[in-house]
């Protein structure tokens, strides 16, 4: 499972914006890529992409970024 999104998340190196936008904040876009039952959270902010966080598809993601 590790293996497998580790894998899914290196696709964000070539394509940045693959995942669906979840919302726009003033320090860059925050998206959602998904894998299986897990959402990869991920922030892009000029050239650079950091992983917010990886969440199970049954969790409030909404908790976590207010």
């Amino acid at each position: 499972m590790v293996s497998g999104i580790y894998q899914k998340a290196q696709i964000l190196e070539s394509f940045p914006e693959v995942g669906y936008n979840y919302r726009t904040e003033p320090e860059g876009s925050i998206r959602i890529l998904l894998y299986g039952h897990y959402r990869i959270a991920y922030i892009i902010q000029n050239e650079y992409i950091d992983v917010l966080g990886l969440f199970h598809g049954t969790l409030d993601i909404d908790r976590y970024f207010p």
